[in-house]
């Protein structure tokens, strides 16, 4: 499964915000971090605050907030804000037998993925991480 840069970004912020839901964290700040256009940044964002995972504060000192519970929302809740994660299309008409027996393969690939994905919520990532930093 090979994610957007939309859906990598998306995952970078709601980590970002996750890890302290409490404060107010203004686009150019994340934008910043992870060196990404603050335009493409802003439509991200938008998205993830139409779904309630984040707060949006308007005007001077404005920025977004943390809106839901990093125990409970996994990776994939994320990622399918951003991507069709549903089965693969079945395949066209008469194929050779190791064209079909690849693909098979490559949708139990995708399986895993997507169950690895629900199975990390944004809280287990953070702990993650931090023990990355120690």
């Amino acid at each position: 499964m090979k994610l957007q840069q939309n859906t990598m970004i998306a995952l970078y912020s709601a980590l970002e915000f996750a890890a302290d839901p409490e404060r107010q964290i203004s686009a150019a700040e994340i934008a910043a971090k992870y060196r990404v256009s603050p335009h493409h940044l802003a439509k991200v964002l938008r998205r993830l605050g139409r779904s309630g995972l984040l707060h949006a504060a308007r005007g001077v000192g404005g920025g977004y907030r943390f809106a839901g519970n990093p125990k409970r929302i996994t990776l994939m809740d994320v990622i399918e804000l951003f991507e069709e994660v549903g089965a693969r299309p079945a395949g066209r008409g008469a194929r050779r037998e190791e064209e079909r027996a690849l693909e098979q393969i490559l949708a139990e690939i995708d399986e895993t993925a997507k169950a690895t994905f629900r199975s990390i919520t944004l809280d287990t990532m953070i702990k993650l991480l931090a023990r990355r930093r120690s």
